[in-house]
Order: structure tokens, then sequence, then C-alpha cells
């Protein structure tokens, strides 16, 4: 066990190691171009804000977008047909075999699909 000393001392020396990290980093910060009010932040908060400047910013993908359109080898994007989920035994075979096979989606349409899914 330590003495009173000791451990004066020790959480001493912690606070001031966390004085000294707080501002280089805050000095790193502010020097990366961002802003932030860093007073009265624990070390691993600094060192979160630290890391997360550090990041590009992502782009999230549009999950329905990623699960109904694939990107083909031109830029395009295919997709699956529709009428082909019920009232099934009216239509005839060949129909439905048809329409088994990948639609491309319009031209028009393309960009904004693009837009949705920024990584395929």
């Amino acid at each position: 066990m330590l003495s009173v000393e000791t451990q004066n001392f020790a959480s001493l020396q912690l606070v001031a190691l966390d004085k000294l990290l707080k501002a280089s980093i805050m000095m790193l910060v502010i020097l990366q171009g961002h802003a932030f009010c860093l007073a009265g932040l624990f070390l691993r908060d600094i060192y979160f804000l630290y890391y997360w400047s550090k990041q590009m910013p992502k782009i999230k993908t549009n999950r329905g977008a990623a699960k109904r359109f694939r990107r083909t080898g031109n830029g395009g994007f295919k997709c699956g047909q529709s009428h082909r989920r019920h009232i099934l035994t009216k239509k005839s075979t060949k129909r439905k075999r048809q329409l088994r096979s990948p639609a491309t989606i319009h031209p028009s349409d393309v960009r904004m699909a693009a837009r949705m899914m920024p990584y395929s």
C-alpha cells in the first residue's frame, strides 16, 4: 500500500500529465483547423476528438438501394423486375421466365442511384 504522500504525488503527476496532454492536443486540434472547446474534458474524450479530426468524412450507402441495385461493368445499374411476387397463376410461363432476367434502370435514374450508392 502506498503512503499518503506517494498517493498525492502520483495524483499530482497524473493531473500535470493530463493538463500537458490537453494543452498539446488542443494545439494540434486548433492547428488542424477544428475549433473545439476542450475545457473540462477527460483525456479519452480529447483523444477521441483528435482521432476524429484526423479521419476523412464518410458517406453512408442507402441500404434500400444497395438491396435493389447492382452496378454493371459499364457504369449502369441493374435491378430485378416487378410483377413476380404474387398473382402468378394468370401469368404465362413465358412471361414469368422473362421476368427473371435483370433489367437496367432508366438512364435518367442512374445519377440518383449512383448518389445513393457511392462505393459501388
